[in-house]
């Protein structure tokens, strides 16, 4: 009975360190390279390459909700999934629906915005600490794609419509990671609030050095391989889930019920 009580005080998703947040941000990376490789490269267009990679994210989502426990290597894949879908998902909406990445960015706001809400209102914290119960995990795993897709429209937004391009694009979005650091380290603002707005800024920041590698120089980018850039990043991964320390977080509670 102890052994299970432990067990259950465990998260089904990792402790935010500085490693979740270097897995992170090369996730975002190649989900903007991977998402390219499909769409653009291999010609298979926004409908086609979202329709893809929702297939595989939801294979992978209901394979950690099955997961009786923290699984590295499953977690990194399905957020790898979750930001390739996002790019894929914020292109088709952005390009193919007409609306723009204005209202692309402002669409998927609101939608992310009604997914915290109603994890709030059900559960009374949107805390991925308390991530162990499949309602929750499904409330977090939405909130996860659409963070994602929100951070590739704001990435496009800035670089393309705010004409500030890729690079000036990742330094705006590095400059207000740090300055989340900052508000972390200097105050005490929630730092539940502050884990999902970092977590939404590293896919721009993502989005805009991904861009920044794969696009044509005429367009601002270094018009390196898709594929072998996405395959460079794939690797980093791996190397970075074996050799960082990976461990689940700790759920609040801290005794069993008697």
């Amino acid at each position: 009975m102890q052994n299970d009580w432990k067990q259950q005080a465990l998260s089904k998703v990792p402790a935010v360190t500085l490693g979740f947040w270097v897995v992170k941000i090369a996730a975002t990376t190649l989900g903007e390279t991977g998402g390219d490789t499909v769409t653009m490269t291999l010609n298979w267009g926004y409908l086609a390459g979202t329709a893809l990679f929702l297939a595989i994210l939801a294979t992978l989502v209901v394979a950690q909700i099955r997961a009786r426990k923290f699984h590295p290597f499953l977690y990194w894949a399905t957020i790898v999934a979750s930001t390739t879908f996002g790019t894929t998902m914020a292109d088709f909406a952005d390009r193919s629906l007409g609306i723009g990445y204005t209202g692309g960015s402002t669409l998927l706001f609101l939608c992310l915005m009604a997914i915290l809400a109603a994890w709030y209102w059900s559960e009374g914290t949107i805390s991925v600490n308390t991530v162990s119960r499949p309602k929750v995990e499904a409330f977090y795993w939405a909130a996860i794609t659409f963070s994602q897709t929100l951070g590739t429209a704001l990435g496009d937004w800035v670089a393309d419509t705010g004409g500030l391009g890729y690079e000036g694009g990742a330094l705006l979005f590095g400059a207000g990671l740090l300055a989340l650091i900052a508000l972390y380290e200097w105050t005490s603002i929630s730092r539940v609030a502050l884990f999902w707005a970092a977590f939404i800024l590293t896919r721009p920041l993502g989005a805009t050095v991904g861009d920044f590698l794969d696009k044509p120089l005429d367009h601002g980018g270094l018009a390196l391989s898709r594929p072998l850039a996405s395959l460079a990043l794939a690797v980093f991964i791996v190397l970075c889930v074996i050799l960082l320390p990976q461990r689940a977080a700790r759920i609040p509670e801290v005794a069993p019920a008697h």
